[in-house]
């Protein structure tokens, strides 16, 4: 079963340096079928270029700003979503992914630097992909690529002012004048 409903949860940010890393990160959420990304970094420009990404390309993805996590996770967890958080000290995706599936509501917890001990402790799975240190970017992909089996990249965005239409060679991307 495919889960009915993602979140992404940003905790934590290197200031100036790490803008263009939660930006991808959002980024990958929106494409590989996350429907909200909720921040506890303010950076209004982040928000301002998914918007305009998501006016753009379509779809309703939603970003939302908090100050502290705890009761962010609290909060899901009450709403019935399961908590996996990335790491690359937890259990092997391909050991955890078939379970991953079953679940109906995620909330996958993205770290910048250090992230606090009592994550693993709130996470219902923490998740690794791979032993080594990688970008937190490509464990997102990942993660999100396993428990959809690539049908992320069957979703229609509703919306979309251009849509691409794949091609063996070259680009084609049409502007969609009635906007679904």
């Amino acid at each position: 079963m495919i889960p009915m409903v993602i979140e992404v949860v940003r905790i934590g940010q290197r200031i100036v340096r790490d803008d263009r890393v939660t930006t991808h990160i959002a980024l990958v959420a929106r494409a590989f079928g996350a429907t909200t990304i909720l921040m506890n970094e303010v950076n209004l420009e982040i928000k301002e270029t998914l918007e305009k990404i998501s006016d753009t390309w379509g779809g309703n993805f939603s970003i939302e700003f908090f100050d502290s996590w705890k009761p962010i996770i609290r909060k899901k967890k009450e709403n019935g979503f399961k908590v996996v958080h990335l790491t690359m000290y937890g259990e092997n995706i391909n050991e955890i992914q078939s379970n991953l599936k079953k679940e109906e509501n995620l909330l996958i917890v993205v770290g910048a630097e250090k992230v606090p001990r009592e994550i693993f402790k709130f996470a219902d799975y923490n998740v690794g992909i791979g032993c080594q240190p990688h970008s937190e970017i490509s464990a997102l992909a990942i993660l999100l690529d396993r428990i959809q089996d690539g049908n992320q990249f069957n979703k229609i965005f509703l919306n979309a002012k251009r849509k691409i239409i794949p091609t063996k060679k070259g680009k084609n991307v049409v502007m969609n004048e009635t906007r679904d």
